[in-house]
This record gives structure tokens, sequence and C-alpha cells, in this order.
């Protein structure tokens, strides 16, 4: 052939081989051969070293690309990657349904199908969430969930993923949405799952045994060991799959109007997208659906832990919106965890960042759910109580939800004689001060020690639950030391500083408390093994980045007892900046008790926290090694400026949480009780006690009409 033959022949070569690999990996159904596919693959390998001009990063042959990555670089999403709330049965999933349809307004569902109502199923994977974005059909950039808002750059790896298109190319299709000849999007953004099969697993697992290796647990931690590889070749060799199931977000012509469209839309542009899938008329439907995968998910090839159900219709999705870190209009329902037995050989006590000491259960390991399992938490001796767990005894484990094991039952009929009464112990094992017993704190918070003494609370806002609970009585206990230092770097969003760099640093004497990180050098950091110019080099930079911080995020992290996230941010709100607080806390606490949904708790907390010398002294410090905390902006002012708002029954034309959201745009503030303070209640249909009070303090009442004309 002469030079514009195999020119013509690498572009043929291409074009095959992506038909090829679509077949595969996204319609699984090949027409030829593995041995078939890799020969036209090393042909062109072969053809593209005498042209090397041709090369394309994004063609099929570079799917394993450049050399191997020092680190993975962190990327922050666009749009939050979200968690699922899980239900485990069919009355949980009831109790679901009830809840969305409260916060649907009748008028707004109505001829949508709610009520009838449309779902939609789709089997839940057990592997790892990515997020793939794609500029004018090219794949340039994927990343891991992390914590929803900061994830890993992994893009390397994912592109050896066959399953994965590198470039987009529209299937002609005449179903639904996407049906017809598409145009390739101007941006979008996939959300999906990299999975390795059970096939592939056992392969690997006998490789591994072969080579002296350890083995994989599940195909989860396969998958997520494998993309977790920084030499993009090593990963290759695992042989992954991808399944898209979102789109978090799309620039294009094309309209979708539920999540079933999605995924029409989906398997379009050639990814793969699973057919184990269903829309549903009713929760009837949905359960049949359940029930039927239960059948086929044994032989299934991938691991799966449930099946997602999604309201369908992608506006009420928008109209329901996200609690936390998980949207109301999806839930997860989970089969029924895998449980075993296993005999308790220790009960061992952790210390906390509260300084609570918490019994941790050692197992003979066992295998369950996948995994081997030899430890768990019994959470505080009430638990151990209600049990009537004794060492040696012979217990029930379950993973909840595939993923945190827990004892469930104790066999007392397995028991021999020799099982010993657990007792906690009466010095703290971390430093060996004494353990004093007292109330737990509520539930949902969670206390931490300032490195200068003292215990504080964040704390979020759910009805308190007490228990009995063991502490360390030292506050400068080694243990709740290193867990306030997690928190405070967690807040200041230091994310080079992870627990066991930190951890380093206070063993290696750099740090002994958060306000030493600022002070920081490179010529600290570099010299220690395993660290290194470059390494020292982004976690100096790193934290200078984040010295300058909000008011309301600092005195979350100072971690002063019951001021979470929210409290916080009314407090800094209120008072603008941290002299004023300062000021206020040491000599007219009745400031902060006037401050809305802040109770005399959290007045006297905060007037305790800056009173001890301790806690100023480490806020001096702070402040003199470059920290600094940047006024906090009143709200906007507007035409509800100065209003408080309570929220009661169902609105026909919003859900209260935009109602919520148009009230503080314009300046206004929502409240959860009516007090003498209230401006308006506003009622929708069926309004609870609280238009009761409203009626006996005198406070005006809107109506859903009168409330509208008030927002135009």
């Amino acid at each position: 052939m002469n030079g514009n033959e195999e020119k013509n022949r690498i572009a043929k070569l291409r074009s095959e081989i992506a038909r090829l690999r679509e077949e595969y990996h996204v319609k699984n159904n090949p027409s030829v051969t593995d041995d078939v596919y890799d020969s036209l693959t090393r042909e062109l390998k072969i053809l593209l070293q005498k042209y090397p001009e041709l090369n394309d990063i994004n063609a099929p042959e570079n799917r394993v690309a450049g050399k191997p990555l020092d680190k993975f670089i962190k990327v922050k999403h666009r749009t939050r990657m979200l968690s699922l709330n899980d239900v485990f049965s069919e009355e949980e999933l009831l109790d679901w349904e009830k809840r969305i349809k409260k916060l649907l307004p009748p008028l707004l569902y109505k001829g949508r199908g709610l009520g009838g109502e449309v779902y939609f199923c789709e089997v839940k994977f057990d592997g790892l969430a990515v997020s793939l974005i794609y500029e004018n059909g090219i794949f340039t950039r994927g990343a891991t969930r992390g914590d929803g808002f900061i994830g890993e750059d992994i893009t390397q790896n994912l592109k050896t993923i066959h399953s994965i298109p590198l470039n987009l190319s529209p299937l002609l299709s005449e179903e639904g949405a996407g049906g017809g000849d598409l145009n390739i999007p101007q941006f979008l953004e996939v959300r999906g799952e990299v999975l390795m099969s059970k096939k592939t697993l056992i392969a690997l697992n006998k490789k591994n045994e072969k080579e002296g290796k350890p083995l994989f647990a599940n195909s989860r931690n396969a998958a997520a060991g494998s993309l977790r590889q920084l030499d993009p070749k090593l990963a290759a060799e695992r042989k992954l799959d991808f399944f898209a199931y979102d789109i978090a977000e799309l620039k294009s012509s094309e309209i979708l109007q539920t999540h079933s469209d999605k995924h029409k839309y989906l398997k379009n542009l050639g990814f793969r997208v699973d057919d184990n899938d269903a829309v549903c008329k009713n929760l009837g439907e949905v359960i049949t659906f359940i029930k039927k995968f239960e059948k086929i998910r044994p032989n299934f090839p991938f691991g799966t832990d449930g099946v997602v159900v999604s309201v369908d219709d992608l506006k009420l999705q928008e109209v329901l919106g996200v609690v936390g870190k998980a949207p109301r209009y999806m839930a997860a329902f989970k089969y029924a965890a895998e449980r075993a037995t296993t005999i308790v050989k220790d009960i061992k006590v952790n210390v906390g960042r509260t300084g609570v000491l918490t019994p941790l259960a050692i197992f003979e390991p066992t295998l369950v759910a996948g995994s081997t399992v030899s430890k768990a938490t019994l959470h505080n001796m009430d638990q151990i109580e209600r049990l009537g767990l004794k060492i040696g005894d012979t217990v029930v484990i379950e993973k909840a939800g595939d993923v945190i094991p827990k004892v469930v039952e104790v066999l007392s009929k397995m028991r021999t004689g020799k099982e010993k009464k657990f007792k906690m112990p009466k010095t703290c094992p971390t430093c060996g001060s004494k353990v004093e017993k007292k109330i737990a704190p509520e539930k949902n918070s969670s206390a931490l020690l300032h490195p200068s003494g003292g215990t504080f609370r964040v704390q979020n806002s759910s009805l308190a639950q007490s228990s009995v609970a063991f502490y360390c009585s030292n506050p400068k206990c080694p243990a709740k030391n290193e867990r306030y230092l997690e928190h405070f770097v967690s807040v200041f969003e230091i994310y080079e500083l992870g627990p066991k760099i930190l951890r380093r640093f206070k063993d290696e004497g750099l740090v002994t408390d958060a306000a030493d990180i600022f002070t920081l050098a490179k010529e600290d950091i570099s010299p220690l093994e395993r660290f290194g110019e470059k390494s020292a080099e982004n976690i100096v930079q790193e934290i200078k980045n984040k010295k300058k911080i909000s008011f309301a995020k600092f005195l979350w992290a100072l971690g002063i007892l019951h001021v979470g996230e929210e409290t916080a941010r009314d407090i800094a709100t209120h008072f603008g900046t941290l002299e004023k607080l300062l000021f206020c806390a040491r000599q007219d606490l009745t400031q902060i008790d006037n401050i809305e949904n802040i109770g005399p708790a959290v007045s006297k907390s905060v007037g305790e926290f800056f009173n001890d010398k301790n806690n100023l002294n480490f806020i001096k410090k702070l402040q003199e090694n470059g920290v600094l905390v940047e006024k906090m902006e009143k709200t906007k002012a507007g035409k509800f400026t100065g209003m408080n708002f309570v929220l009661t029954g169902t609105l026909a034309q919003m859900s209260r949480e935009t109602a919520k959201e148009r009230i503080l745009a314009q300046g206004g503030k929502v409240v959860g009780s009516v007090s003498k303070n209230t401006s308006y209640v506003v009622a929708g249909e069926e309004p609870g006690s609280k238009l009761k009070n409203a009626e006996k303090l005198g406070v005006k009442i809107l109506n859903e009409k009168e409330f509208l004309e008030m927002l135009k």
C-alpha cells in the first residue's frame, strides 16, 4: 500500500473498531471474536507508528494514554453528586410515596400521572459512581463522586473502559426521546457506575492467587481499586465496565421530559444502559418489578444491591427537590441484607473526637454479603445491654445496606458458660485519664474537643434522644485532638490534609493544634519520608489558599457546643464580624438570645466558649498565623426584609421549599414555629397546629392566593 492507501486504512480501521466496540460493550451483541478485534487493533497500532501525526488521544486505540500519575487531582463537581435514601421493605416504600404525595401540590401533578403515579425502576449497581463530561461530543473529564462536591480526576483510567465512548456517535432510533438523528450535545455530564463483572473478578482473583497477591473481597472493591491505580495501563488490565444511569447537565436542542427519556437518550448516544428497567403506573407495578429482578439477581453478571425507584417526570422531580444529600424523588429499595453467624472474640474501646468511648466487637473473620467482616461497632453500653451480649457469644451479623456490618442478635443457646460480661473501662485506653459517665449528646450531633480544652458540639437540628455514654475526662486527650483537627481542616476545605497526613504531622511534632497548620513551610514537610518537594509545595499552597474564610464557616470550624453549620450562619449574619460577637459574648448575651431560632442553651454555650481564655488565645493564634475572617454581609434588603414567615399546610401552586426560597430571595425569613415575632402565617390545605397558634396570638394569616399576590 502507498501512503494514501495506508492513511485511508487507518480511518477505516478506526471506524470498524469503534463499531465493534459498540457491539460488544454497549449492545452486548458481538459479531466477531476477541481475536478478530485484537487483530484489527494491532494492525492499526502498527500503521500509526508509521504516521504518528495521525494519532488522536481520543481515538479507540488510545484508551490507555499517558504516563503514570504522581497523584490524582481534586476537581469540583458542577452539580453535586447525591446519595440515595434507602428503603428495606414494601411498607417503607409506601411511606416514601406518602411523603412525596404530601409535597406535590395536586394542581401541579394533575395530568402528569401522579395519583395514577408513574415511576421508573432501574437496577442499583454495586459499583463506583463517576461523573463523565463531554464537550461537543468529546470526552474531556471523568471524576469520582468523592464527598459529592469534590471528587478526583480519573480521566485517564476511565478512558481504558471500552463501554465509555470517547467520542459520541448518536445512533438512529425510532423510540421516544432521542429518536431519529441526534445532534451532538454542546455539553453533557453523564452520571453512571463503573463495575467489574463477577466473571472478571473470579479470573482476577485466580491470577492474584497464583502470583501470591491479595484477593479482592468483592467486585465493587476490585472496581474501586482498579480506578485508584495511578498507572492507566494497570487499570486497563482489570477489564472494567460502565453503565450510564443519569444526566446531570445537558446543553442541547433535545427536550427530555422524564427520567426514562434520559435513559433512551443516553442509549442513543452510544452509552451502555442496562435493559432491566421499567416505567410503572403505580407502586404495585414497582413491587412486581422488584420481585421479578430479585429472581434474576443471583445470575446477574454484575453485583447489585437493589432497585432504584424514581418519580419519572422531571418537572415533578424539580418540585420535590433535594433534602440533605439525597433527592426526595428517588429511593433505593435494598434487598434483605445477607446474614451470618460468628463469635465475638473480644470487645475493644475506641475514643472518638467527642471523647466518647465506643465499644467495638472483634469477630472471628466471617464472610457476609461478599466481603470478610472482622469487627463492628456496638455503639454504646445501652446497645450491649439490649442485645444481652457477652464476650465469647455466638452472634448474628448483617451488613446493613450491604455496607456497614452490625450485630443484630445473640444466640444465647450457643453459650458454653465461659462467656464474660463486658464492663466499660474506668480509665481512658488512649491517655489513661478517668472515664466519666453522663448523658450522651442529642441524636445527630457530634461533640468535638478543642485543642485548647473544653467540650463543644456540632449539632444538626433533629429530635433529641438521650442515652448514657462514657467520656474521657481529659480535655487534652490525643484521640480527641486528632478528630478535632480533621473537623477543622474539613470546614476550611484544606483537601490536601487527610487524616493520615494530619496524624503524621502530629507524630512528627509539626502541629500541636489547628493554628499550627498555617505556619507549615515546604522545608518542614519535604524531608519527611514519602513526601517530597512537589507534595510539600502542594500542601503549603493549599493551606495558603484557604487562610481566608467566611465568618460563618470560621464559627463552625471552632466547634462551639450546639453551634453547627446553620446556627453559625445565623450568628454570623446577625453580628457581621468576629469582633462584634466577641464583644457581645463578654458583655451582653441577650443579643444572641434574640436571634431567631437561637435559644438560651446556644447563648450560654457561645458565652462560655468566648469567655474561656484558652479559646481566645487559640483564635488570636489563628489570626497571627494569617487566618483572615471575612465580614459577613447582611441579607440584601427586599420587600420582606424584617419579616418572619411560617408555612403550614400544602400549597397548590408550589412546594413549601419553593415558597421558602421566594421569601428568602426578597429578604424575609422562614421560621419553624409561631411566636409574637411572626409577621405572617401562610396557610395551605390541611394546615397544622401552627394555624391555631397564629389565631391565638393574633398573627396575620395569608391564604395561598394572598401570598402569591405578595410575591408579585
